[in-house]
Parts: C-alpha cells; sequence; structure tokens
C-alpha cells in the first residue's frame, strides 16, 4: 500500500529527504505546509525531479490537515524545534500517524503531552533520529538486552562539527527558535543515541556550557550518572574547522562498543576479540522504518517514551548549565 505523505516544513532538511523519499515506490508525498514560498517551490521541485507529482501547497499547517482528510496518511514534521511540540499534537489530534524530526520537543511539558495524545488516539508517532532508526543501534540494543556484553559500566561520547561557521545567520542559532545551540542540534543525535542504548534513565548530572561569542551553546560538557549505576560523560564542540563527526564508547563488563551518533557505522570487541567493523547507508531509514513501524512489521525504535527520556536530559542540562555546573536530580515521575 503506497503511504500518502504530507510535510509540514518543508527546507532544506525535508527537501534533503525527498530525493529519496519520492522516488520510493510505497510512498507519495501529496501535500506541504510551509511558510516560504520559496522553500515549497524548492521542494516540489525536488519531488519533481525525483520522478514525482508536484504535490498540494500550503502556507498554513493547520489548512493542509483539514483540506488533506481523507487524502493523507501521515505526516513528516521537520519545523524549527520550538515548533515540534504544537506541530505534532496538532497532526494527533487530526488523526494522521507522525513521522517527527529531531529532537521531539524542547521542555519535559511537551513531551508528557506528545506522550498522552499517543495513548489517547493510538496513532503511529516516530521520532525521525537516525540512530534511533539505525539498525546498527536496534542490534546493539537487542544484544546488550540479552546480556551479551555484560552489565554496563562507563559511556563517553563525543560529538564536533564547523557549527558555528556552517550555521551563521541561521534559524538554529536564533535562541527564540531554536531552543538551544549545538548540543541541541547536531549534539542531539549523540544524546538520543546514548539514551537508547543506555537503555536506563539519568538520574544526576552537572554541565558546563560556553557560547564562545554568540546566542546560542557552542561547547558544552556533562558529567551523569544512570539510575543503572553506570557514569557518562558527553562533550559538544560546535566550534571548528569544517566537517562533523561523532563517536560514542560504551564500556561493558565483557564488552566495549564503538557506534557513532547516527549509527552509520559500529566496532564490537568482545573478551578481546574484535568484529569486523560495520557500516549501513541511513539517508533514507527513517522513511523505510516509519514504513516498517506503521505495517506492523516492526517495534517502533524510536519512541515518544524515549523522547521523554531525552526532554528531561535536556531539561536538566539547561538547568545545570545555567547554575554554572551545579548537580541536578532528574526526578522520573511514571505518567
Amino acid at each position: 500500500m503506497v503511504l500518502r505523505l504530507g510535510v509540514i516544513g518543508a527546507g532544506l532538511k525535508a527537501a534533503d529527504y525527498a530525493k529519496g523519499w519520492a522516488a520510493m515506490s510505497d510512498v507519495s508525498i501529496v501535500a506541504t505546509a510551509e511558510v516560504s514560498e520559496t522553500s515549497r517551490k524548492r521542494f516540489a521541485d525536488t519531488c519533481e525531479a525525483a520522478g514525482a507529482a508536484r504535490p498540494a501547497e500550503y502556507p498554513d499547517a493547520d489548512a493542509m490537515l483539514a483540506d488533506m482528510q481523507g487524502r493523507m496518511d501521515a505526516v513528516y514534521v521537520s519545523t524549527p524545534h520550538v515548533f515540534h511540540g504544537a506541530n505534532a499534537l496538532a497532526v494527533i489530534e487530526a488523526g494522521y500517524d507522525l513521522l517527527l524530526e529531531k529532537p521531539m520537543v524542547t521542555m519535559v511539558e511537551e513531551a508528557l503531552a506528545l506522550v498522552e495524545a499517543e495513548k489517547r488516539t493510538g496513532t503511529t508517532v516516530v521520532i525521525a533520529f537516525q540512530g534511533g532508526l539505525s539498525p546498527l543501534v536496534h542490534d546493539t540494543k537487542d544484544r546488550a538486552r540479552s546480556g551479551e556484553f555484560g552489565d554496563l559500566v562507563s559511556v563517553n561520547a563525543s560529538i564536533w562539527e564547523g557549527w558555528k561557521t556552517s550555521y551563521a545567520g541561521q534559524w538554529k542559532q536564533n535562541p527564540a527558535i531554536s531552543g538551544g545551540g549545538f548540543m541541541f542540534d547536531t549534539g542531539a543525535h549523540m544524546m538520543n543515541t546514548v539514551c537508547v542504548l543506555a537503555d536506563s534513565e539519568f538520574e544526576r548530572l552537572s554541565a558546563y556550557s560556553n557560547n564562545r561569542g554568540i546566542a546560542v551553546d557552542l561547547a558544552t560538557a556533562v558529567a551523569a550518572r544512570l539510575s543503572n549505576g553506570a557514569v557518562v560523560t558527553f562533550n559538544a564542540a560546535g566550534e571548528g574547522p569544517p566537517g562533523c563527526e561523532s563517536a560514542i564508547t560504551f564500556f561493558y563488563t565483557k564488552a566495549i562498543i564503538r557506534i557513532d551518533a547516527w549509527g552509520k557505522w559500529r566496532e564490537v570487541a568482545i573478551d578481546g576479540v574484535a568484529e569486523p567493523r560495520q557500516e549501513r547507508e541511513i539517508r533514507d531509514t527513517p522513511m523505510q522504518t516509519f514504513q516498517a513501524v506503521r505495517g506492523g512489521r516492526m517495534e517502533n525504535p524510536s519512541t515518544v517514551a524515549n523522547g521523554l527520556r531525552f526532554a528531561r536530559l535536556w531539561d536538566a542540562i539547561k538547568l545545570s548549565a545555567s547554575r554554572d555546573g551545579e548537580a541536578v536530580t532528574i526526578e522520573v515521575t511514571q505518567k
């Protein structure tokens, strides 16, 4: 069955995904909602170049959700970060399944609202973190849960990018709509993959950040403790040479696992014996996984529940950093 997909937020990220998605035989991009006429045209041109029909265009998301009833099955949301919560709730309440761009929301209250709405409506909601949707991440989590690696002892995660220069003057460096700086943007991939693979709630942390002359954070360091007793360190550097890389190391009692934030590659060593390095293409993985989850062929690997864990982590980092590294305890209440 062909998925009739709408898109809210037809910026550069959505246009990049459209290059692959519009060419898929089981996906039809039927509508876009985007305030910028230039972005709407670029997105439609991308779909046409991939051999697909040009989608219907709307300058307003609510108008698209109402007008496309019966002609659209699901929506991909790729708006600036601070709009994710409201956009996601509107999609769910309108009865559509949702593929929501990362990070899920900007604060815990929004995450709790999505948890409640998803449960009440029974819609399918998948968060489009490449790491959360990566087959290598899925497999690593399954093997860890089986006990193959032993107990988790420590996690060391780092990510860097020439982000200050790459996004100068863009909305990602505007705190009013970004929800944070480098740590919340590119660093969100690192934090989310650790949330998934550590498989435990964050309990307490200290954080420091440095804006290095701009309006949002560029460098962030975090030391944290998980409820399972393992300790975690994060390091994010958003000012440097061109490029973007990440490395996360999980230290278990029997194994050492190295993986990047997007699940593109993995290295496993168990009892000192190394497995061959594995690499996977991830560009179209979010849509492929979304289709598999909607079709009941796969358990949702990137859930609203994990998005809530991420939101609690991010709120605690912001609070600690605002208090110059004061330790913060993260309260987890069951909803």
